[in-house]
């Protein structure tokens, strides 16, 4: 089959992915085999093409974000057909969905139906699965007592699902940071009751919005660097959630507050060999509150054919970190 695949780590002037033959997926017991038809593009898919290299004399398909149709399953994969439409994220120790067909994990799919479009489906698990196992863990909605969520970075794939998951699950007023009149219109349209630039004092306008706290913030970029500010809005015994710590972080700002800090990353269950059922439920969740309209795919930018250029395209879309929305490539 063919694959979009390189070798070598590389940086975006120097885009090395090229549409290959590659062998066949090995379907393993609990596996679906998936025939591909649409796939979302994360940062965190951009960072592993910038530093991730294949093991020597191999090659390396990335990509775990799919929408398809199941084309064959293994002997312990359950509950789904031939023909079925799908989405659904993977395994990062495996090859991913920028490919013909993918091997994946049947508990970490979910049907969609016909009235979804592979596309916009595209556009839903990893954001969808990282703004829930941020703010709700196990559970159905957020933690008793949480009535006011700060999502930083609102207008990307993360926090406009968080917003939307929010007002869908919750009774939480929902505040959300961005920038520039584009993201921060955008904001409004996934929910945000209050929409604060994050470039300018995030204490000050909540504080003349009558907000001197909040129980929650959600953060998907510079936790680092905003930790200061973001200690000084959480209220005693609030929570920390973040999905982009890749590095030192300095928790003293928040011992005063004893803090509850969640750091999240959506492939620890498979990665780590414990029973992702879950993942498969919530993506169900998922689905069902698109069809009940409470809320909506957030693709903004299609990309029509998996070739090296249009793959290019989406990575130099990404690392402005400008995007809103999501961008989703259909195959």
């Amino acid at each position: 089959m063919k694959a979009l695949a390189y070798e070598k780590a590389h940086s975006l002037d120097a885009f090395a992915m090229d549409l290959v033959e590659v062998g066949e997926p090995e379907l393993r017991d609990r596996d679906l085999l998936i025939e591909i038809h649409a796939v979302g593009v994360n940062p965190g898919e951009v960072g592993m093409r910038a530093t991730r290299s294949a093991d020597p004399g191999g090659r390396l398909v990335l990509g775990w974000e799919f929408a398809g149709v199941v084309i064959g399953s293994g002997p312990a994969a359950t509950g789904f057909t031939t023909g079925d439409r799908v989405m659904g994220t993977g395994d990062v120790t495996r090859d991913g969905c920028w490919a013909e067909r993918l091997a994946v994990d049947h508990r970490v799919v979910a049907k969609i139906p016909p009235e979804l479009s592979f596309v916009d489906a595209a556009s839903l698990p990893i954001g969808g699965l990282t703004a829930w196992e941020a703010m709700f863990r196990d559970q159905q909605t957020v933690p008793p007592g949480v009535d006011r969520v700060l999502v930083v970075g609102g207008a990307g794939g993360v926090g406009s699902m968080a917003t939307q998951l929010l007002k869908a699950r919750s009774s939480a007023r929902v505040v959300a940071t961005a920038s520039r009149p584009e993201s921060q219109d955008w904001c409004r349209a996934m929910g945000a009751d209050l929409v604060v630039d994050h470039t300018k004092d995030v204490v000050e306008q909540l504080a003349a919005a009558g907000l001197d706290d909040v129980d929650m913030v959600v953060s998907t970029a510079g936790t680092a660097d905003n930790l200061s500010w973001i200690s000084d809005l959480l209220r005693p015994f609030g929570h920390l959630s973040a999905i982009d710590l890749d590095g030192p972080l300095d928790i003293g700002p928040l011992v005063m507050k004893s803090a509850s800090i969640h750091a999240e990353m959506v492939f620890s269950q498979i990665v780590s060999g414990a029973d992702p059922s879950n993942q498969g439920s919530i993506l169900e969740s998922v689905v069902a509150h698109v069809v009940a309209g409470q809320l909506r795919p957030v693709v903004t930018t299609q990309l029509d054919g998996l070739t090296p250029r249009t793959m290019k395209t989406a990575h130099e879309l990404l690392e402005t970190r400008r995007t809103v929305g999501k961008v989703v490539i259909a195959t």
